[in-house]
């Protein structure tokens, strides 16, 4: 690699951070107390109160002491603690695996209705990121066809599980039959939508391109898979392990063509005309 030259990474906020800079996203989901609904619902529900009684008498305080967030933090210390260090943390002596379950949920309930299925926008404003890995894959079969070198061979972005979680909904990923909500806790104990299976530590979603050499027509020439976490993707249209590139394209069509982030994150306008009296 010592013939690469690399320059300064390029900051493109209003790509990898495009829920950011999307007015609707902002006005109707981050900032309204009402869209995380389900979350709070839950949060006095009665399986996160059978784990405060739990807690309450492990640690021998009133159980008005306690609330649903310091529940989370104590979770938190014991998961950051193991996922982090290795090390059990004693705050994991107050929990079982019950507990550890509905806690799971309580943070997928809250990625849910934030960055997942809850809400149109949460998946809609990110059609920006998806539109430009298609613009680089396109780039590179237009080079290979006219056989020039590719011009960029890898491309790397970084960004949080913000940033991945609604591009892999909009492409129709872990979506369940019914949405989470507060209340069906129980019949989503299968619940296709883990976000810590999906967006772990370190999580990573890439695009490979294949050129196969043997194709017998045009259309066959070039194929794509995807890699979730280092592991294969199965394409949600087929489950194919791996699609023909203009296949991929055409599945995707509506999304590459007519999602239009200015408009998709623009507010509705407010109609403040009044008849006089």
């Amino acid at each position: 690699f010592s013939d690469m030259e690399c320059g300064p990474p390029r900051i493109n906020d209003k790509l990898m951070r495009f829920f950011d800079h999307c007015e609707k996203f902002l006005t109707e989901v981050e900032r309204n107390d009402t869209a995380l609904y389900h979350v709070e619902a839950f949060k006095t529900g009665p399986e996160m109160q059978n784990i405060l009684k739990k807690v309450a008498a492990t640690l021998q305080v009133p159980v008005n002491n306690l609330n649903a967030d310091l529940i989370q933090v104590a979770f938190f210390t014991c998961s950051f603690d193991l996922a982090i260090k290795g090390v059990k943390s004693p705050w994991c002596d107050v929990f079982d695996t019950d507990d550890a379950m509905v806690l799971e949920y309580l943070n997928d309930l809250k990625q849910y209705w934030k960055r997942g299925y809850g809400y149109t926008i949460n998946s809609r404003s990110s059609c920006i990121l998806f539109q430009d890995i298609f613009q680089h894959l396109d780039k590179a079969v237009e080079q290979k066809k006219r056989s020039q070198p590719i011009s960029s061979p890898v491309i790397l972005q970084f960004g949080h599980a913000e940033t991945l979680l609604p591009l892999l909904s909009l492409m129709g990923y872990f979506k369940d039959k019914e949405p989470l909500t507060a209340y069906n806790y129980k019949e989503q104990m299968h619940r296709k939508f883990r976000s810590g299976h999906i967006v772990p530590y370190a999580s990573n979603l890439i695009f490979v391109l294949y050129h196969c050499k043997n194709a017998k027509t045009a259309k066959e020439e070039f194929r794509v898979q995807l890699l979730l976490n280092e592991k294969v993707l199965p394409l949600a249209n087929s489950q194919e392990t791996a699609s023909l590139y203009d296949d991929l394209k055409n599945h995707y069509k509506d999304i590459l063509q007519s999602c239009h982030t200015s408009e998709e994150c623009q507010l509705p306008k407010v109609n403040n005309t009044s008849d006089e009296l």
